[in-house]
């Protein structure tokens, strides 16, 4: 693996978060460790170091990560293996939402979330992550390996290399390029909407707009009530099979309790940070034309899921029009950027030409999980060189195409 000193982690951040002797602490500042079974006992330090000063992204809520295990992970018998690491005054300096599961006769810790999530990352306090050193990770892996019952492998997947600014402290272990990329697109320092998208592409897409625009009723409508939120999660769950289909592709929404996963965090709704699941469409009085799904908080919006249309509005390209509307909503309320999720596309390649550096780690804690360890590293470098290669990946689809048949 990719060894991660070449990451500079000397400079500390000063926030209002920071105790006046964090700057310059060699050695480790924790204390101890503590893994908890179930979300509940751990749900206070976690909701401590989910709010403002601390640092974690989107998918890592209490309340969308409660709603996966109940409704999926319970179900694949994935048990809670929530490490909290306190410092000497017992406070919360990280907290690491895991399950573990036995595979093949060898327990794995990995993040909760499954596909579901497309960030991977420890909920921590800023000012802990801006100034992480060797020797705090090194006391938290040991911490962990010491754990009865044992854990034999950690696998860390989807990891940013930093969020908002603040480095992502397991980024000083040993790692590698993710499978996926993910596509990006950063905001004008002015926030004026029309800079984040080529003046030739906004041109386009408003032509085919014009054809929308003639039909009854047509809007661009970000969900507010119960009534928007059922009509789009209801349109989401017919027209989804039936896309996946015609492309010959698995539908991941389908497996045991996604559906309920789904509707439950598109329902859900704090009275001061809004709605967990923004759903944004494009409709009129016949249909939902469009349909996108994602999560936002206050700087960055990111795509979870999303859909179109099967009658003939589809000839105009609603799904592009619809990611234009989103583009030009979070320009215009100061965001700094956005993301289309995991994964290349064509149509995430005309909005996104950046990319989100994302790295896996996979770790022994026993002499045994070096064998599953190495077995995930080789698996997802062989599946990381396919994505990256175009002649491959032609190659290995044609492949999955004809077993399907």
């Amino acid at each position: 693996m990719e060894p991660s000193n070449t990451l500079a982690m000397t400079i500390v951040r000063v926030t209002m978060d920071q105790p006046a002797n964090a700057a310059g602490c060699a050695s480790s500042r924790i204390a101890r460790v503590v893994v908890f079974d179930t979300l509940a006992a751990a749900e206070p330090h976690w909701r401590r170091l989910q709010c403002p000063p601390h640092s974690s992204t989107f998918y890592q809520r209490f309340e969308f990560l409660s709603a996966w295990q109940r409704h999926v992970g319970e179900r694949r018998a994935f048990a809670p293996f929530i490490a909290v690491a306190f410092d000497a005054e017992g406070e919360p300096l990280m907290v690491l939402p895991l399950v573990s599961t036995r595979i093949l006769g060898l327990r794995y810790a990995f993040f909760m979330g499954g596909k579901h999530s497309n960030f991977n990352m420890p909920l921590y306090r800023r000012y802990f992550a801006a100034s992480a050193t060797p020797a705090d990770l090194a006391d938290l892996i040991a911490a962990l390996r010491r754990h009865v019952p044992r854990i034999d492998v950690l696998a860390f997947t989807q990891q940013p290399v930093s969020w908002h600014g603040i480095p992502n402290p397991l980024s000083l272990l040993p790692r590698q390029p993710s499978v996926n990329v993910y596509p990006r697109l950063t905001f004008p320092a002015d926030g004026k909407p029309d800079a984040a998208i080529s003046t030739s592409l906004r041109r386009r897409l408003k032509d085919k707009e014009r054809k929308l625009q003639a039909l009854p009723g047509y809007r661009h409508v970000v969900a507010t009530g119960e009534a928007d939120i059922q009509r789009m999660v209801d349109t989401f769950f017919r027209l989804k099979p039936a896309h996946m289909a015609a492309q010959k592709l698995p539908n991941v929404f389908a497996e045991p309790g996604v559906e309920e996963f789904v509707r439950d965090i598109c329902r859900q709704r704090d009275a001061d940070a809004g709605p967990l699941v923004v759903l944004h469409a494009l409709e009129c009085e016949d249909e939902v034309i469009a349909l996108y799904a994602g999560m936002e908080d206050g700087q960055r919006y990111t795509m979870m899921f999303n859909t179109y249309t099967l009658s003939a509005n589809a000839r105009y390209s609603p799904g592009l029009i619809l990611m234009r509307h989103i583009v030009d909503h979070y320009a215009a309320r100061g965001f700094r950027m956005l993301d289309l999720g995991i994964g290349e596309a064509d149509y995430k390649r005309m909005f996104c030409k950046e990319q989100d550096p994302v790295f896996d780690s996979f770790l022994p804690l026993t002499a045994r999980g070096h064998i599953g360890a190495a077995a995930l590293s080789a698996l997802h470098r062989a599946k990381h060189m396919i994505k990256q290669s175009p002649r491959l990946l032609t190659v290995v689809s044609g492949l999955r195409r004809a077993l399907r048949r």
